[in-house]
């Protein structure tokens, strides 16, 4: 059994012809890290120090990448239980919460403080 990664784009809602495919991947873990990577590199372009939560969250659902992974098996259940939307809406409020970095050069990168698993550690803990 493996596990593919397909992405919509938010920007062409319901149009499967802007469907592409990511990868495939031997483990559901491998296939949830690209998926939190597309949705955080997403955020990452959208994010502008002192934007919302609610901000960032409008702009990743018109136009960011909308990752989903399909078991590749004959059961014609291929859903997974991730959703991007709901990530994304997670992200949003951990990163328009943190403070904004001290200057341009120390940048700022969605991913930072996620594990390979996709999810916060310090959300993990709570």
């Amino acid at each position: 059994m493996s596990f593919r990664v397909l992405v919509d784009d938010n920007y062409h809602y319901m149009d499967e012809s802007q469907r592409w495919t990511q990868g495939e991947y031997a483990t559901y873990a491998e296939a949830l890290a690209a998926c939190t990577r597309l949705v955080d590199l997403c955020l990452d372009e959208g994010y502008a120090p002192g934007k919302t939560a609610e901000a960032l969250y409008g702009y990743y659902t018109m136009f960011g990448d909308d990752p989903f992974i399909v078991e590749v098996s004959d059961s014609p259940d291929t859903s997974s239980g991730f959703s991007a939307w709901t990530d994304a809406k997670t992200r949003c409020e951990e990163l328009c919460s943190r403070p904004p970095p001290q200057s341009r050069q120390e940048g700022w990168n969605a991913t930072e403080g996620r594990t390979p698993a996709g999810r916060d550690a310090q959300t993990r803990a709570k």
